[in-house]
């Protein structure tokens, strides 16, 4: 299976050989019985430890982002920030140190601050669009992660993964890269030397908000192991119920993903030739720094827009609540367009921080309703 839509719709998930069902069963089971001790069925013996419906959305993750690859491997979650505290346990030792975006998610910033820094790991904020920024970051001997997201979040700016890989791993570090903003069909980061790719698959790849989830994938087989034991050991997997609705969601990804970013291309226009519109972040513009790069590594531009407005943060504020068809709401990638304000929402955490977003930055996910509206509705709620 070589093409992308075909994998999302088939990969880890053969037609049930006892029924035939073309969806895989949702295994809502927490032990399996055994024939004579420690004879396990198909490999099953305790749902933490496995269960056959995340197998098949942990198979169908690793065929979407490292095609190909022998050994590639991926991990579900109960959520992102699980997936994302699994790697910081399993590759970082108190006294270790990491290296992260300026303008990272904020839970992910809260995440180092506040669980890992206490723990004893610390980091150091970079500009990831700068390799040579992120160099002089790395603490020799100390530093084992270098953290990225391309396109980052919020200000969707855009990280040249193969240069930074280059980076990390002159320095014995290991290049992860939370892909969350692209997801598998307009990036994949293994292919450019990631060693580890990270998703909340709440967003894109769940794509109904319906669902909280998170994904690993890896290829290296010691990494996978190590990765795989913290995964059983600290427990926070994802439930048979949320892989399945997972899964579901991938087989509509690509031909969703194509509509976002159509979308978002148009709602684009609308900002830049708005005069309440003073700044418009978004990759596919050939003003954006990061353009280039993301032409390289990049299928598409995604469904994500940043923009800044007049009137400070007030009008900011006013703006995201005088929407009707943009939902004021956390979170992004579903099917439903999204508008939020940053400073006070997803990114609070981060206040006072080097990482504090702009106080006038609002942030669209742009779903797949039809433009007309969304144009109109940004319309009247910028006037």
């Amino acid at each position: 299976m070589t093409g992308f839509d075909t994998r999302a719709i088939h990969a880890g998930q053969e037609p049930d050989p006892l029924t035939g069902a073309v969806v895989p069963p949702i295994y809502q089971v927490s032990t399996y019985a055994q024939d004579g001790v420690g004879g396990l069925r198909g490999g099953y013996e305790y749902s933490r430890s496995g269960n056959p419906t995340r197998t098949a959305l942990e198979e169908c993750l690793a065929a979407l982002e490292a095609p190909g690859v022998l050994g590639a491997a991926g991990l579900a979650f109960a959520s992102g920030l699980a997936a994302e505290d699994t790697v910081i346990r399993t590759v970082c030792r108190p006294g270790d140190h990491a290296v992260i975006p300026n303008d990272a998610y904020g839970g992910t910033y809260r995440l180092f601050s506040k669980v890992a820094g206490p723990w004893g790991v610390d980091h150091t904020p970079a500009d990831v669009t700068d390799p040579t920024a992120v160099a002089a970051a790395i603490v020799p001997g100390r530093t084992k992660l270098v953290w990225i997201e391309t396109p980052t979040n919020p200000l969707l700016n855009i990280a040249d993964i193969a240069a930074l890989a280059g980076v990390a791993h002159a320095a014995g570090a290991l290049l992860v890269v939370d892909s969350t903003f692209a997801s598998p069909y307009l990036q994949q980061p293994i292919a450019l030397g990631a060693d580890i790719v990270v998703h909340s698959t709440t967003k894109y790849l769940g794509g109904h908000s319906d669902v909280i989830g998170g994904a690993l994938v890896a290829t290296d087989a010691a990494l996978v192991e190590r990765l795989r034991f913290h995964q059983n050991a600290m427990g926070a997997i994802a439930g048979p119920f949320d892989s399945w609705l997972v899964l579901r969601g991938i087989k509509t990804l690509g031909v969703r993903m194509d509509r976002h970013c159509a979308n978002a291309r148009a709602i684009v226009d609308v900002l830049i030739n708005h005069p309440s519109v003073v700044q418009v972040m978004w990759p596919g513009l050939a003003m954006h720094p990061g353009h280039e790069v993301a032409k390289r590594q990049m299928r598409d531009f995604g469904g994500m827009i940043s923009f800044r407005v007049n009137g400070g943060e007030q009008h900011a504020v006013d703006v995201c609540g005088r929407t009707k068809v943009f939902t004021l709401g956390e979170s992004l990638g579903g099917v439903e367009s999204l508008i939020e304000h940053p400073g006070r929402m997803t990114h609070a955490s981060a206040a006072g921080s080097p990482l504090e977003v702009p106080s006038d930055l609002i942030r669209l996910s742009v779903g797949i309703e039809t433009l007309e509206d969304l144009a109109a509705d940004l319309q009247q709620a910028l006037a």
